[in-house]
Parts: structure tokens; C-alpha cells; sequence
């Protein structure tokens, strides 16, 4: 039976790069990974290690030591725990989403293996499925459903109110689409202003970005920007 790891035990990805030298004054970074079968989380501080194993029945919370050079990576030893952080292409085993480092935990004598570090870009568009997070600047309305699918040739999805569907092209910093075509439905409110926004900025091609935490960031010539999730 699939079990899953409590919300509470699933930091935000978002938060998936290398801990970095900190500016003073600045709030610490942490470092990600995550695995599958059993799942695991590990999130690294400056100064802790936290690990989360057995779908939640294990926790384990251990002083940061300091990284150690390994061959091609990190490591990280403590009583219970020894984390080696590898930097080669990672797959999280339960989708096509793929990750910087490799990364094997043993703790308390048991090793799991998984992924860590910043999201990379997906190979392809085609065969990908986004929601929306932000339009020009302003959150989506929370009621109401978005997503942008790209099939081979031919994108479609909704901005919050009408379905639109149309052609596609990327040379891999831009994406060009369309001409849209919409349905003529009628919202009011925040559902309209958001799909307003969008069908202009893809009126002229935009730049594609896919920052570490797994985003998909498109930026039109005014520098409008919409943020987009993937879904997996």
C-alpha cells in the first residue's frame, strides 16, 4: 500500500539549492533531497541536519558537522546519520522530473538513495503539464482551475476562465504561440483581469526560463512575467 509523508514533513522544493555562504544579515538557505520507497526528506542548514524516513515514523535531528570533499561531491557525517551528496543527474523515480545531485543517506545504519539539489529544466515542452501561480505580478485566483499543457505541436489550457488552444515553436529561449483560440464564456472578476493579461503576453514571443525550484517562468518584451508549476 502507498503511503504518503505528512504535509508537515514535506518542505517546500522551492528551497532546493546548495547551501550557499550566507551575506550578513540574511536569512540561511537549505539544502533538499528527497527519495521514494520508502520516501524520505533531508533538509540541510548551516546548522542542522534534519531527516525524515519511513513515510514519517523516523526523525532523525543531528548538528551540522560541516561538508567533507568526496569524490565528486559532499559528505556530511554524523553519530546517526552520513549524507553523500554526488553532483550527476538525479531522477526521483515516481516522474519524469529530474534533479542536480544524487544523494544516499544512511541513517542509523539503513541507506536510501534519492535526489537533491536544484530542479533541472524538463528535456522537452511537449508532454508537459503546468498551473498557473502568477500572471503580470498577482497570484491566480485560488477558485479557480488553470494549466497549460503543451502536446507536440499544439498547446492548450485555461488562464481561469475560457479553455484556449493553439500552435507552438521554441528554439529553447523563446516560445512563440498561436495564434490563440478561445471560448467566448464571460467572467467576472479576478478570473477575467488574469486571462486578459496572459492572452497579451503571449501576443509576441516570450523568454522561457526554468529557475532551480522548478518553475516555468515566461517573460514578454515588456517584461511581464507569468510563473507557472509543474504538474507531476
Amino acid at each position: 500500500m502507498t503511503r504518503f509523508l505528512p504535509l508537515l514533513a514535506l518542505p517546500a522544493l522551492a528551497a532546493c539549492a546548495a547551501v550557499p555562504p550566507q551575506a550578513p544579515g540574511s536569512q540561511p538557505a537549505s539544502y533538499m533531497a528527497l527519495g521514494t520507497e520508502p520516501g524520505w526528506t533531508l533538509e540541510i542548514t548551516p546548522g542542522l541536519l534534519n531527516y525524515i524516513g519511513d513515510y514519517g515514523d523516523t526523525r532523525i535531528l543531528q548538528p551540522n558537522p560541516g561538508a567533507r570533499p568526496s569524490a565528486g561531491g559532499e559528505r556530511y557525517v554524523t553519530d546517526r546519520l552520513t549524507v553523500d551528496v554526488t553532483h550527476a543527474e538525479c531522477s526521483d523515480g515516481m516522474s519524469d522530473r529530474r534533479y542536480r545531485d544524487t544523494v544516499t543517506v544512511t541513517a542509523d545504519g539503513k541507506t536510501v538513495k534519492g535526489c537533491g539539489g536544484g530542479v533541472l529544466a524538463p528535456g522537452q515542452l511537449a508532454g508537459t503539464n503546468w498551473t498557473f501561480e502568477s500572471i503580470g505580478g498577482t497570484r491566480v485566483a485560488a477558485d479557480r482551475p488553470t494549466s497549460l499543457i503543451f502536446a507536440a505541436d499544439k498547446l492548450s489550457g485555461s488562464a481561469g476562465c475560457n479553455r484556449f488552444s493553439g500552435s507552438w515553436s521554441s528554439d529553447g529561449t523563446t516560445l512563440t504561440a498561436g495564434p490563440l483560440m478561445a471560448t467566448k464564456m464571460a467572467c467576472a472578476g479576478a478570473a477575467m483581469t488574469q486571462e486578459s493579461a496572459f492572452f497579451k503576453l503571449m501576443e509576441s514571443p516570450v523568454r522561457i526560463e526554468f529557475p532551480s525550484d522548478g518553475t516555468l517562468l515566461l517573460t514578454g518584451t515588456d517584461g511581464q512575467t507569468a510563473v507557472l508549476k509543474r504538474v507531476i
